[in-house]
């Protein structure tokens, strides 16, 4: 695992009576862990000589797990972002409405990395194509900051 300078991590099932099985040596760890229910947390964890810090993009809707970190390159001074999100089947259409509004804010400042676990039962990734309106909705989001 040495080798890996990030490690991404979805669908979580700790809570913070597991932290000290989260730290891995010569990592830094960012999380979100699901409130209330098990399952569905995200983390990334850095390599502790990458320099990167997390950005704060709060939904207003505690059910939308996502974490945006941004690493900064000490050479040639440029950054990128990394985006770690989990979605569950059962998600509604309110939720989902608040993850394009936050997904559309970090597209704007940077090409971002994205690392997601959508379950999403009405989106084929494959042909890109959806049967109703929000996850239609979601899908042109997704390809339209080059996602897909």
């Amino acid at each position: 695992m040495e080798n890996y300078v990030l490690i991404a991590v979805t669908e979580t099932w700790w809570d913070e009576s597991h932290y000290w099985s989260m730290v891995i040596d010569g990592y830094k760890l960012f999380k979100r862990v699901r409130q209330g229910r098990r399952g569905g947390g995200v983390a990334l964890y850095a390599k502790t000589r990458i320099d990167c810090v997390e950005l704060s993009f709060k939904s207003s809707n505690a059910q939308v797990k996502s974490l945006w970190v941004e690493i900064r390159h000490q050479v040639n001074e440029g950054k990128f972002m990394v985006g770690v999100y989990y979605r569950p089947s059962d998600q509604g259409d309110e939720v989902d409405e608040e993850f394009i509004l936050q997904l559309q804010k970090p597209s704007c400042l940077q090409a971002p990395v994205w690392i997601a676990d959508i379950n999403h039962l009405d989106i084929c990734w494959k042909s890109s194509t959806a049967n109703c309106e929000q996850s239609r909705k979601l899908l042109e989001c997704v390809e339209y900051i080059f996602l897909v």
